[in-house]
């Protein structure tokens, strides 16, 4: 009888559905951020493959698209495609300005609300927030912190909600 019972509380522990955190690191796509200042972007997924380019700016945005053990294949802001080794990245979430010329930074999330700063093209910032089914996002750039629209930004999905 005892054996039964412990068969019986394994048997609803391994059938019981479990609470399941969500692993962000095995999610593709995803997006990350570079962790460095020069990271060498290769043509395949081992240091032996020929370096393609070099990124210079840290906490740049890039897309995760396939993973093949300690290398993963990006896609960057321009769509181009390289394979970089996976202790390169960050999964904090940084932005970069895609927006050609100067993109105005508003204190309200707004176009018609005051401009706070104005951004060159291919500048980073730091993601705040990005509340749902709004077409701006909070995002830091050093001591400035305003609303940019989303559309002028690469670095988060055209549906994704960040809090």
């Amino acid at each position: 009888m005892k054996n039964f019972a412990v068969l019986l509380i394994l048997f609803f522990l391994t059938a019981c559905p479990q609470k399941q955190q969500r692993d962000y690191n095995n999610i593709i796509p995803r997006m990350v951020s570079l962790k460095y200042g020069v990271i060498n972007a290769r043509s395949g997924p081992a240091g032996h493959y020929p370096v393609e380019w070099v990124y210079k700016q840290k906490n740049a945005p890039v897309e995760v698209i396939l993973e093949y053990g300690d290398w993963v294949k990006i896609k960057d802001w321009e769509s181009s495609e390289a394979w970089i080794h996976k202790n390169k990245f960050t999964n904090s979430r940084w932005i970069k300005i895609t927006q050609k010329g100067i993109t105005n930074i508003y204190s309200k999330p707004d176009s018609e609300s005051q401009i706070i700063a104005k951004a060159e093209d291919q500048v980073i910032g730091k993601i705040e927030k990005c509340p749902k089914h709004k077409n701006f996002c909070l995002v830091k750039f050093s001591d400035i912190k305003g609303w940019i629209k989303r559309d002028y930004i690469y670095g988060i999905y055209p549906d994704e909600t960040i809090d």
